[in-house]
């Protein structure tokens, strides 16, 4: 798939069909990955790769597994939530953050070595590191993409990373950005409406 194709493709599945994918097609993607530009020229990135439903199950069971309509709605009166189109896309996505990840073919945690505290930072700096992750994390979905196949994110919340790391057993000097889920879109599923931004009205010309 050419590039621009598999950019204008590339879109958040929360659905999928129930299909094995393959370690070579997943550690190609990875690799895709590790391509990415990177602050230290290091790469300090790991990545978890669950297939195993019984892992999956004690990995998420810290995560909601749906959302009361009373509960959605006071979400989106607390989150400021005002676009129409915005809030269907959060009535999406919110009741699925569990099944999305759990009916994924496999669940990639991507870790990146902590050098600063990025929880706590000094400067903009000391976030070099967690920035170079995102542009990983976004070759892994562009090349999820390419294969056909599709991709969904969680950023963990409360304690989820502190249980991730006791059920995945990964060092304490690394920090776990999110969850990816990735799998075979299922078929027929209507993909959620996204907001259309024309690239003039937002590109400034030298200067604001």
């Amino acid at each position: 798939m050419e590039l621009f194709e598999a950019i204008n493709q590339r879109k958040t599945i929360r659905d999928f069909e129930n299909e094995v994918i393959s370690k070579e097609i997943l550690e190609k993607i990875i690799s895709a990955g590790l391509k990415a530009p990177t602050n230290d020229h290091m790469r300090d990135w790991q990545f978890v790769v669950v297939t195993d439903k019984d892992v999956a199950v004690r990995l998420l069971e810290c995560i909601p597994k749906g959302i009361s309509d009373a509960d959605m709605e006071q979400l989106i009166r607390d989150w400021n939530l005002n676009d129409k189109l915005q809030q269907e896309c959060y009535r999406n996505a919110v009741p699925k953050q569990y099944r999305m990840l759990f009916d994924a073919s496999a669940i990639i945690i991507p870790l990146l070595k902590q050098k600063t505290d990025i929880l706590h930072p000094e400067n903009v700096s000391h976030l070099n590191g967690f920035a170079s992750i995102w542009c990983c994390i976004e070759n892994i979905f562009l090349a999820a993409t390419a294969e056909g196949l599709g991709c969904n994110l969680r950023i963990p919340l409360g304690e989820e990373s502190t249980h991730a790391r006791e059920v995945l057993k990964y060092p304490e000097d690394y920090f776990m950005p999110c969850f990816i889920g990735i799998g075979r879109p299922l078929k027929g599923i209507k993909p959620v409406r996204q907001i259309e931004i024309n690239p003039q009205d937002r590109i400034h010309w030298n200067e604001y």
